[in-house]
Order: structure tokens, then C-alpha cells, then sequence
């Protein structure tokens, strides 16, 4: 998908810092974060959203959200986090490739 902007990170075009990568998936910060711990784990794979992704791919889907998982405990101080999927444009999607943002008030000190 060329004009997509996680096609885009996933192919290294903008050499977006990566916090997580496995076999089916990378994570990285949310350039727009709305909390203070707020990653998102994306499929290296294009799917539109969370449904196409569950539909598609098992293998991929567990990984994101094994990836995801890992990450929020390794930058939340007490592993408290949201884990939030937004499927479609009524739901808040606003890029079209499936993707998870891991989400928390309480990151960890440095």
C-alpha cells in the first residue's frame, strides 16, 4: 500500500526510532501521544484493521498483541495500561492499517 503511512514506517522510508520488532510486527511512539505512555504496535503486514487482521492473520494478531504486551510492561512504572484498537472511522480509525495503541498514565522513571 503505497500511500500508507505504516507501510511507510514498516519499509524504514522515515527511520521512525523502533521500540519492539518481531516477525510479524514493530512497535514505535505515537507522534501525537494522548497520554504519557502511548505506543503503537503495528502489523508489518498491511490489513485495514483489527477485524481483517483477526481474519487473515492468527499468527500475526498474537504477536502484535504479545509485542504489545511486553512493551507496556516495560514502560509503564506498575503495568497498568490500556491495550485499544479503533476499527473504523466511526470508532476513531484514522490510519487504515491495523494497529494497537498501548496506552498509560504512569510510564516508567528513567
Amino acid at each position: 500500500m503505497s500511500e500508507c503511512v505504516f507501510c511507510k514506517i514498516v519499509a524504514g522510508d522515515f527511520g521512525t526510532e523502533l521500540l519492539g520488532e518481531t516477525e510479524h510486527s514493530i512497535a514505535f511512539r505515537d507522534i501525537n501521544p494522548e497520554m504519557p505512555v502511548h505506543l503503537l504496535v503495528v502489523p508489518k503486514n498491511h490489513y485495514r484493521d483489527i477485524t481483517d487482521l483477526a481474519t487473515h492473520s492468527e499468527a500475526a494478531m498474537l504477536d502484535l498483541v504479545k509485542l504489545g504486551s511486553q512493551l507496556a510492561l516495560e514502560h509503564t512504572s506498575d503495568g497498568s495500561y490500556k491495550f485499544l484498537f479503533n476499527s473504523g472511522e466511526n470508532a476513531g480509525q484514522t490510519v487504515f492499517h491495523a494497529h494497537a495503541h498501548v496506552l498509560s498514565q504512569m510510564p516508567k522513571s528513567v
